[in-house]
């Protein structure tokens, strides 16, 4: 209340004084067709009178305008009763006691415009009031008096305040600003530039005209602050001065803070734009940064470099260790960004995913069945068992019961996907996802989402069929299996030189197979049949179960062994009993499996979930496995 009363008294202080006939004549002081009045208060000096400072807006103001305000303290002291004002009806108040010039009014405009964004004022009322329209119509009949920087900040609030861009009066001022750009300082363009690409996006011709402004005069360019925020907000508009500003970032690098660097690691991941020059020097220059990072910059420095691809190790380490602290904190949306943005990166921390695994146990309350479902997405991509392993798993199982038919068909079928991953898979997820009511859901386009979905669904089918003994169907068809094609993809090198080191050890390539399509949705590198001598056998042959058509009908002899991958040994296909091969003599299946550098996790060598799955169905399909890498 106290300060209410005295904002009203510096009001009718400053009003006196601007009334008085040694202030100012009246004619400049008072609208046209009103009476003068001049009130006999005593005079003080304008420096003992308390107002808000202007010195954060003039700061932007050319030299020529600072001096021109301070030359005239009459129109100091307008001014400043314009940045007094608290509401609209103050402003208003004022445009009808006093006079204003085109450069006031527009000031006055501002003005309005930051008090509807402040207190959330309806701007429908604003711009239909008449006095408003009036402040307008100075402003068009003297735009050319109006300062730069209040034409820049006049702009501005015409877009806070929804003006229509097609009418005329709006036409009138964006001209104004064309004309002016060569006499607009870099900051000023920078200003708008920000302004113009939320607002008018890639087709407005005074952005493009602005964007070549800036493009031309980019050596202008000084401090971290302007170039985070074009960087942030103008560059996805202008390939070109993207270009520009990574090469003004890479010069001032070291003096972003690390706030400045998770603005311009988002903007980059936004941008799609992988500046592995530019990346590195930030990965460089936040790990000098010896304070403690924030969350915010923990988080989405993460993300920027997960969508990225980016793989810096000393990074992802000082990110886990100090993660690891925050995790109790932490909300489930921050978890799963957190989580994920690892599982992208390939890069599994021991203590931080058990903080994590050991969170979702103690918060599985608040957790939703999507983020949980995130998790374990995340948990198979890396392999990652939790040690609390069987709580884990009983707590997830309890909250996926009776959700399966609320989630989407490709959340779904990715959850189901990963369980088989983390050998959880149960019965009823296989039932649910096999069923043909199930699959028929499933997009039949050649998109590669489609495509990864149905392959998905092939590897449910194998595990359904090889590691789910109590399983009794249903299973998926022999045509859909068929139908979806691989490969296509250049042979590497390793997979190159692994068919010349075959073929020459074969004595050619009609005693194997290479490049083998499998049933259970996996490509084999290489197949060979021997024999009891270590001989190779023609696979041509023999019946191969394991393949979509099979070429020969002959079954193996009987005692032909498998491997069987959850025990580590070699047991007969017919009973060692029954067997017309000596125990050490019988033929076997050898599968060469390549795992490339992709196969890895990126911090050590460890398969992926998705590898050591492959592996597992190859193995219980029969086959002795051959890892090559």
């Amino acid at each position: 209340m106290a300060a209410r009363l005295l904002r009203r008294c510096r009001w009718h202080c400053l009003g006196a004084l601007l009334s008085a006939p040694s202030a100012a004549p009246a004619a400049l002081l008072v609208p046209a067709g009103k009476v003068a009045m001049t009130r006999a208060l005593p005079r003080a000096p304008l420096a003992s009178l308390h107002v808000p400072s202007l010195s954060g807006r003039a700061d932007s103001f050319p030299a020529k305008e600072q001096l021109e305000e301070s030359r005239n303290p009459e129109q100091k002291v307008v001014n400043e009763l314009i940045e007094a004002a608290a509401s609209p009806q103050e402003l208003f108040h004022l445009s009808e006691l006093h006079s204003l010039s085109s450069n006031q009014a527009s000031l006055v405009i501002t003005r309005l415009s930051r008090l509807a964004a402040e207190k959330h004022l309806e701007t429908d009322r604003i711009l239909q009031d008449e006095r408003f329209k009036q402040l307008f119509a100075i402003i068009d009949s003297q735009v050319s008096q109006v300062w730069n920087n209040a034409l820049v900040n006049l702009l501005r609030s015409l877009y806070v305040l929804g003006l229509d861009g097609s009418r005329r009066e709006m036409r009138s001022i964006e001209h104004e600003v064309l004309w002016r750009l060569r006499r607009l300082s870099f900051r000023q363009l920078a200003a708008l530039a920000e302004l113009l690409a939320l607002q008018q996006g890639k087709e407005g011709r005074l952005l493009g005209e602005v964007l070549r402004k800036l493009e031309l005069r980019w050596t202008e360019l000084e401090g971290t602050r302007t170039v985070v925020t074009l960087i942030a907000k103008v560059g996805h508009v202008s390939p070109a001065l993207m270009d520009r500003l990574e090469d003004k970032a890479l010069e001032l690098a070291e003096q972003f803070s690390s706030e400045e660097i998770r603005r311009i690691a988002l903007a980059l991941a936004y941008q799609n734009r992988r500046s592995v020059p530019l990346l590195r020097a930030l990965s460089y220059h936040l790990l000098q940064k010896h304070t403690e990072l924030g969350l915010a910059v923990l988080m989405d420095v993460l993300f920027a470099y997960g969508k990225l691809n980016f793989h810096q190790p000393q990074v992802f380490q000082r990110i886990a260790s100090e993660l690891q602290p925050h995790v109790a904190t932490m909300s489930p949306l921050e978890v799963v960004r957190c989580v994920r943005s690892f599982a992208l990166l390939k890069w599994l921390n021991l203590p931080l995913f058990e903080a994590i695994a050991q969170y979702t146990l103690d918060n599985s309350k608040e957790m939703s069945v999507p983020h949980l479902c995130s998790i374990i997405v995340s948990f198979a991509r890396l392999n990652f068992q939790p040690s609390a392993n069987e709580d884990f798993f009983s707590m997830v199982h309890e909250k996926l019961q009776g959700q399966l038919e609320s989630l989407e068909v490709a959340v779904l079928t990715d959850v189901v996907w990963s369980l088989c991953v983390l050998q959880q898979a149960r019965v009823p997820y296989l039932q649910h996802v096999l069923a043909s009511t199930f699959h028929t859901q499933l997009p039949g386009d050649a998109s590669p989402k489609a495509q990864s979905l149905w392959l998905k669904l092939i590897h449910i089918n194998a595990t359904a069929r090889l590691e789910s003994p109590g399983y009794a169907g249903p299973f998926l068809s022999a045509e859909l299996l068929g139908a979806q094609g691989q490969g296509g993809e250049k042979a590497t090198p390793l997979q190159s030189g692994l068919h010349e080191a075959l073929t020459a050890v074969l004595g050619g390539s009609g005693n194997g197979r290479f490049d083998v399509r499998t049933v259970y949705g996996w490509n084999i590198d290489a197949e060979m049949l021997l024999d009891g001598d270590n001989k190779p056998l023609s696979p041509k042959d023999f019946a191969a179960p394991h393949l979509l058509r099979s070429e020969g009908t002959t079954p193996l002899p009987d005692g032909s062994r498998r491997w069987v991958w959850d025990r580590g040994e070699v047991e007969g296909l017919a009973g060692a009993a029954g067997a017309s091969w000596p125990p050490r003599r019988r033929p076997r299946r050898v599968a060469f499996l390549r795992w490339e550098f992709p196969s890895f996790s990126n911090r050590n060598r460890e398969l992926l979930g998705r590898c050591v799955m492959a592996r597992r169905h190859v193995q219980a399909a029969g086959f002795l496995v051959v890892d090559v890498s």
